[in-house]
């Protein structure tokens, strides 16, 4: 005869025996994992979770090495193509993590995750439930990962925008069960108890009133084995990890309560309490849900472009027009976007033009007219006209995908203040626990029928929710609210560093001017004709993706180039016709560069012989001088490469007192350290090739949409939209945010300040302590939000 599994009531393997005594019975399991958790049950005096059960509960997870076969399909190439970045040898993934309830949740993942060996970097945003991993593949695989996150109690998966809305509605609906549970059970108990407090039933015999204690007993149980599950579930890793979290009093104060009530009922003396166990559930979960609904709202504005995400797109196959996933495109493959639809893929138009509202990357509503050659990206969105684009990325590798993932990773990177507040949190709740220790022994001496709940009245009241949501609350709606304003922030620390910015350096073509360039002047030093000596710059310039090349764009009279170089900031230089010249900068020049013709910037010359100079102009921005002028309390320097008579003109333009011109990468490089070794906190922003070392060098930098990948790469912010004066904005909100940071801080340490003495003497009970903590958290959420305002 088949025997069943006293746990999960599945059917027990005729070969294999697992089994263990409850309530002094043997009782058979089918698998380890349901024998694992019956044992942990009946170790934790918990055996009337099985006599008050109204069915069985859910097959327990396999074994460790039966989860880590499951998840081995996570290490199939075509996964790891589609959700994971590689580059040599070190790979980067987003994983969304069920199970997070709070900043300790967050804390734990991050440190338990960075103690496996190849792991480089962990960083978990607890309001998107999002976390970022960065390991070597050469020492760990990808399921590995995954196995010991789940290992620690939680499930993680690779991000997918469907899966993990579906994630959260999921977590959401589980929570409103616990709630609805907890929201009835209160109402039933309360009734019974409130009934016998005030004598409502007339006087009533001692058996009547321990028949309402059993069935309030019973009322209760499912309370704290299923409402309150969260709570001890979350106290439990934590404590498996060796570390404590802010679940950690609450559990050990419900615990208290059901068990002394639990007791009072079964020996029939004593007062029980269990109206006001449920009471403090209920509301906890209340506090909770309302923290949870906060921060989901925050992060969805933060991560608002994963609706812009295409799905689907047309390609073009000779005369057939095919519909397919754009996930699927690959690059030169062609895709016509007519007039109201999302532009599936980054590429460039081949045919046709069209007005793109390119909001969802800029915060700009303004249409952006787009023609062949222009490039356009995934999720904007072509109002009028119709388009055929070829491809020119994958999807995955978007720049739409890219500021998604960033956006995870900004949140990865937590400020000094947040680390500072986070460890604060942890010895913070291990005082809690020896203040509720030592109360409790006091009271013991001052009223033995008192220390019990003014104990838990303790416990409950100090919770450091509020600190633990004071830092991540604010960054998150500061990240939220620059991405929809066009400024993606790579790392939420650089918003604390830009309070502390005192000196900027300013790259010039491209950053304060559009990098447009024409020629303004050409001085010829030889026999040959102007044209010639267009001709040949024209030529050099053809393989050079500097601004400066533009500028010879419309010349026709190309000559082939052979053994072409390029030295970054510097020049180009090759060989035509098989004579060899050097086309770039002054120093950049074998031979001494005329006084009259030190005020061009560019210098044509053949093998020792210098030909022409050249005077190109730019256009500057609007956007710089508007940045300029509200920027005064900071000391601007302008480091450019141009000309020092062109840097000069810029500088006297835009009212800037200090600029270095002729600079190479190299000097550039030399004046961010000079500054930064005087003390000064440096931001940077520049947007071409030249500018990588100094914007990793710099405290904190930036760069614009337009900028090359390495600047992009290399800066902490990227104005997407092209304009200076968004800096004026982040210098701003990065401002607000710090205050909102200190004062969420503040008013969670005076918060608790305030009721630890009053919880201490008694003068705060236990139902007052969880209104007290639940509103302490909550205005912490309420004025972080304001920040998207």
């Amino acid at each position: 005869m088949t025997s069943h599994c006293f746990h999960c009531g599945l059917d027990n393997s005729p070969h294999q025996s697992y089994s263990t005594i409850i309530s002094g019975k043997q009782q058979n399991f089918c698998c380890p994992g349901c024998l694992a958790v019956a044992e942990a049950i009946t170790q934790n005096g918990l055996e009337d979770y099985y006599h008050y059960r109204n069915e069985f509960a859910e097959k327990v997870d396999s074994k460790p090495d039966d989860i880590l076969k499951t998840l081995a399909v996570f290490d199939d190439d075509s996964i790891i193509e589609e959700f994971v970045d590689t580059q040599q040898n070190h790979s980067e993934i987003q994983l969304t993590i069920s199970g997070i309830n709070c900043a300790a949740c967050g804390w734990l993942i991050e440190k338990q995750l960075i103690k496996l060996q190849g792991i480089t970097k962990v960083g978990v945003n607890v309001s998107a439930r999002r976390a970022t991993v960065s390991w070597n593949t050469t020492e760990l695989k990808l399921s590995q990962i995954l196995n010991h996150i789940e290992q620690i109690g939680y499930h993680a998966k690779p991000f997918q925008a469907e899966q993990h809305e579906a994630s959260y509605r999921i977590e959401n609906k589980a929570f409103l069960k616990r709630l609805g549970l907890a929201g009835l059970m209160t109402m039933q108990v309360m009734m019974l108890n409130l009934g016998v407090f005030f004598d409502l039933f007339g006087h009533i015999e001692a058996d009547t009133k321990q028949y309402f204690n059993w069935i309030s007993l019973l009322l209760t149980t499912p309370v704290i084995i299923y409402s309150a599950s969260e709570f001890y579930s979350s106290a439990f890793r934590a404590i498996a990890a060796k570390a404590v979290n802010m679940d950690v009093p609450i559990s050990i104060a419900l615990t208290v309560i059901y068990f002394t009530s639990l007791f009072a009922t079964a020996q029939q003396t004593g007062q029980t309490y269990f109206e006001s166990l449920c009471m403090f559930v209920f509301l906890l979960l209340i506090s909770r849900y309302l923290e949870h609904s906060a921060r989901y709202k925050a992060s969805q504005i933060s991560a608002n472009m994963l609706e812009y995400m295409p799905t689907v797109a047309t390609v073009i196959n000779g005369s057939q027009h095919i519909p397919v996933l754009a996930k699927s495109l690959k690059v030169k493959q062609q895709v016509l976007i007519k007039a109201g639809e999302l532009v599936p893929i980054d590429g460039i138009i081949i045919h046709g033009n069209g007005e793109l509202n390119e909001a969802m990357l800029t915060g700009e509503f303004d249409l952006v007219h787009k023609t062949i050659g222009n490039q356009v990206y995934a999720g904007t969105i072509n109002q009028l006209g119709t388009l055929t684009v070829e491809v020119l990325t994958p999807l995955k590798h978007s720049i739409l995908n890219e500021i998604s993932k960033l956006q995870t990773q900004a949140m990865a990177n937590k400020p000094q203040i947040a680390s500072i507040t986070d460890t604060f949190a942890q010895y913070f709740v291990v005082a809690v626990l020896l203040i509720a220790t030592v109360t409790y022994f006091v009271w013991l001496n001052i009223d033995e029928s008192k220390a019990l709940w003014v104990m838990v009245s303790v416990l409950i009241a100090t919770c450091p929710c509020a600190l633990g949501l004071a830092t991540p609350s604010a960054l998150s709606c500061a990240v939220a609210y620059l991405n929809k304003n066009g400024v993606l922030l790579k790392r939420a620390d650089a918003l604390e560093k830009l309070t502390k910015v005192n000196w900027i350096g300013l790259d010039k073509t491209g950053t304060l001017t559009e990098g447009k360039f024409s020629l303004k002047e050409c001085i010829n030093l030889t026999q040959l004709s102007t044209d010639d000596i267009l001709s040949i710059t024209a030529s050099l310039e053809q393989y050079s993706s500097h601004p400066i090349a533009q500028a010879f764009s419309q010349y026709n009279n190309i000559q082939p180039v052979t053994d072409f170089t390029a030295e970054v900031g510097q020049g180009v230089q090759g060989f035509i016709s098989g004579n060899h010249y050097k086309l770039g900068a002054a120093g950049y020049m074998n031979v001494p560069i005329p006084d009259h013709l030190l005020h061009c910037n560019v210098f044509l010359q053949s093998d020792e012989k210098l030909l022409a100079g050249l005077l190109l102009t730019d256009i500057i921005r609007e956007s710089s001088s508007n940045f300029i002028n509200n920027i005064k309390q900071q000391e601007l320097v302008l480091i450019s490469g141009d000309a020092p008579s062109v840097v000069e003109d810029v500088a006297k333009q835009l009212g800037i007192n200090t600029w270095y011109g002729q600079q190479t990468p190299e000097t550039k490089l030399d004046l961010i350290k000079q500054a930064q070794a005087q003390d000064n906190i440096v931001l940077m922003v520049g947007d071409g090739i030249n500018d990588g070392p100094v914007l990793a060098q710099a405290d904190v930098s930036v760069t614009l949409g337009a900028g090359s990948d390495l600047a992009k790469s290399s800066a902490d912010i990227v104005l997407l939209d092209n304009r200076l004066d968004k800096l004026n904005l982040v210098f701003n909100l990065a401002k607000r945010c710090r205050i909102k940071i200190i004062q969420n801080i503040s008013w969670a340490i005076a918060y608790n300040l305030l009721v630890l003495p009053l919880a201490f003497t008694g003068h705060l009970s236990p139902w007052l302590a969880v209104i007290g903590m639940s509103v302490s958290s909550l205005i912490v959420v309420v004025n972080s939000i304001r920040l998207l305002k």
